[in-house]
């Protein structure tokens, strides 16, 4: 959708390069997600290294001498350190955000350290790897995703990563949440595409609607008699053309599927009535498409 919305501003019709790009934003989401969780492993190798060098110094102090390595030592930052999968991704994808930008981990490890989870956690003298989970579970969702500085910072390193946060984000979480305290098998790296069919379906999806736009636009034109085309939003015409184009050309996909799939990316990226607007053209048309025997679905249970 953002690839196609980025032709219509750009005037752009170079369609090589526009696909090339919709591939480089999807693998970029892989990049913002090991950007993300290393951030974690960054912060613990940093706070080690600030305990390091406080024992080093001519005047230490007894707390500095022996301090107290809980945080350090908590079992999640020890499971994604010793992680094949995390670590192999990270050398393949070359993330190297947080060696070229250091003060963001310096700023994020003490967000953590005066947040009250930090505080609670450091205060009990016991450790178990379920409190080490919540504490981890709690600074990344309620220190970290929110914090300002960071965002600005991954909205200047790639413009493209503004609309996969929310959804790497939630992934992160839900992995965290989901650890045991075993260290094989127990991180994977989700990958950008369960197989190549999915990313056929991608590239499948992005050249159909492009080259019939006119054709899918004509599908909902009767359907619209009180809206000028130049009232609707861009984005809804959109979003409904690619609608359009799953529910005609690919026959594998649920009619329901698709419904809700669009009805959800007008929520998120258009206006607060589109999914209204779009959830009645759209039940229109496979109305229509049922009737006249155009909408052609294979498999039981597909309509």
């Amino acid at each position: 959708m953002q690839s196609i919305y980025a032709m219509h501003q750009n005037g752009s019709d170079n369609f090589e390069k526009e696909e090339k790009f919709l591939f480089f934003s999807i693998d970029s989401i892989q990049d913002l997600y090991l950007t993300m969780i290393s951030s974690l492993m960054e912060i613990c190798k940093k706070e080690a290294e600030f305990l390091h060098k406080s024992s080093l110094k001519h005047l230490v102090t007894a707390a500095e001498r022996n301090p107290n390595k809980k945080f350090i030592n908590n079992a999640v930052f020890e499971i994604l350190a010793e992680n094949n999968s995390l670590s192999i991704a990270i050398e393949t994808r070359k993330i190297d955000s947080w060696y070229l930008n250091g003060d963001y981990i310096v700023l994020l490890l003490n967000a953590v350290k005066a947040s009250q989870y930090y505080i609670d956690y450091m205060s009990n003298a016991k450790q178990s790897f379920e409190e080490d989970k919540q504490l981890i579970v709690d600074l990344f969702t309620h220190v970290i995703v929110p914090n300002e500085k960071l965002y600005e910072h991954l909205e200047d390193d790639k413009l493209t990563w503004i609309d996969d946060i929310p959804l790497v984000n939630t992934l992160i979480i839900k992995q965290l949440k989901a650890l045991k305290p075993i260290m094989d098998d127990n991180f994977r790296v989700p990958k950008v595409y369960k197989d190549t069919e999915d990313k056929d379906y991608a590239k499948d999806l992005f050249r159909k609607t492009v080259l019939n736009e006119k054709q899918l636009g004509q599908q909902f034109a009767d359907k619209t008699p009180n809206w000028d085309s130049d009232r609707i939003a861009e984005l809804d015409t959109i979003i409904l053309k690619m609608a359009i184009c799953e529910l005609l050309k690919f026959p594998s996909i649920p009619v329901k599927v698709t419904l809700n799939e669009y009805l959800e990316l007008a929520k998120e990226y258009s206006t607060p009535k589109s999914s209204v607007f779009i959830n009645g053209i759209l039940d229109n048309l496979v109305k229509e498409m049922t009737a006249n025997k155009t909408l052609l679905k294979t498999g039981r249970g597909l309509m």
